[in-house]
């Protein structure tokens, strides 16, 4: 399977919609099942200076685009936190465990650590998805918390871990 990574262009909003209400991915990232194209659409849209965000690409055999995965970055605009970012990533079902997210993850941290010089970034992730937290501690984020009853899921109060990495080149020596 051959796939690329690009930034997100206009036009990618079906491709976040498909992925965001898709079975085996939209219990996971926060997303409903009945999430409308316009509001994926809109984000890209008005997506600022703050917000990086990529794609993964699979090309088919009609030459068309099929998005597989997308992960974003989001800077907190605070001048007091500004030096920290949050990321969310959802790769389509059918891809997952396939590398597509640790390329996904590789392109944001690229961004975090050599073009924006973050000291931290950091994420929420149910507790139960365990191929999300090992591929996350792969690139070195840590548990910090616990948020109970954080998020519903099918019916059910879920909660979530709360994890971060610090960049190591600015910070080496420190383990939180």
């Amino acid at each position: 399977m051959e796939f690329y990574i690009r930034p997100v262009n206009s036009g990618d909003g079906k491709g976040f919609n498909d992925l965001r209400r898709m079975p085996g991915v939209f219990e996971n990232i926060l997303g409903i099942p009945s999430e409308r194209i316009h509001y994926n659409e809109d984000f890209i849209t008005n997506m600022d200076a703050n917000q990086h965000q990529f794609v993964a690409v699979l090309k088919l055999q009609n030459s068309e685009e099929m998005i597989i995965g997308t992960a974003g970055l989001s800077v907190y605009g605070n001048h007091r936190t500004r030096h920290s970012g949050n990321i969310g990533i959802m790769i389509h079902k059918g891809y997952q465990n396939k590398g597509v997210g640790t390329a996904l993850l590789a392109a944001l941290i690229d961004v975090a650590d050599n073009w924006l010089m973050l000291v931290r970034l950091e994420l929420t992730v149910f507790e139960d998805n365990e191929s999300a937290i090992h591929l996350y501690k792969k690139f070195g984020f840590e548990k910090e918390g616990l948020k109970q009853f954080a998020a519903i899921r099918k019916g059910k109060y879920e909660n979530e871990y709360v994890m971060a990495r610090i960049n190591p080149a600015l910070y080496p020596t420190l383990h939180c």
